[in-house]
C-alpha cells in the first residue's frame, strides 16, 4: 500500500475537508483515458491499492497506468474500549483529501471501450463518485 517513507511529523490534525473544485490535477497529462471525482472527499491508501489492481487486472497489463493521487495524510486511531487521555492513538491509515474534478487516474496504449470498463470497474473500488473521461471530451 501506499504510505510516506518520511514525514516530517508522526500525526496529523484532522484539518477540513476541501471545497470547491480542484484549479489542479483537473485534466488529463500523460495517458488518453482518465478516471475523474465528481465530489470531494478522502480516499484511503487501501482504496488506491485495491482501484490500482482492478484496473491492471481488467486490462491485462497492458498499457501504461499513471496514479495521480498519492496519501500523505495520516489517521491516528485508539483501540476500542480506551478510556480517554493518555495521549493521542497509533496512526491506522492513510489518506488522501481531494476536491471534485481531480484526475486520479490514467491509462493509455489500449483501446477506448477496454479502457472505459477497466476505469468503471475500479471507480467502484472508490468511496466516491467518479467519471470516465478521455482527452476529446475532458
Amino acid at each position: 500500500m501506499f504510505q510516506p517513507k518520511y514525514t516530517k511529523y508522526k500525526k496529523a490534525q484532522k484539518g477540513f475537508m476541501p471545497k470547491g473544485i480542484s484549479i489542479r490535477c483537473n485534466t488529463l497529462n500523460n495517458g488518453k483515458y482518465g478516471l475523474k471525482t465528481i465530489e470531494a472527499g478522502k480516499i484511503t491508501s487501501r482504496q488506491i491499492e485495491a482501484a490500482r489492481r482492478a484496473i491492471v487486472r481488467k486490462t491485462k497489463r497492458i498499457g501504461k497506468l499513471w496514479i495521480r493521487v498519492y496519501p500523505d495524510i495520516p489517521v491516528s486511531r485508539k483501540p476500542a474500549e480506551v478510556r480517554m487521555g493518555k495521549g493521542k492513538g497509533a496512526n491506522e491509515f492513510w489518506i488522501a483529501k481531494v476536491k471534485a474534478g481531480r484526475v486520479l487516474f490514467e491509462i493509455d496504449g489500449i483501446s477506448s471501450i477496454e479502457a472505459k470498463e477497466a476505469l468503471v470497474y475500479a471507480s467502484s473500488k472508490l468511496s466516491l463518485l467518479t467519471k470516465f473521461v478521455n482527452k476529446i471530451n475532458n
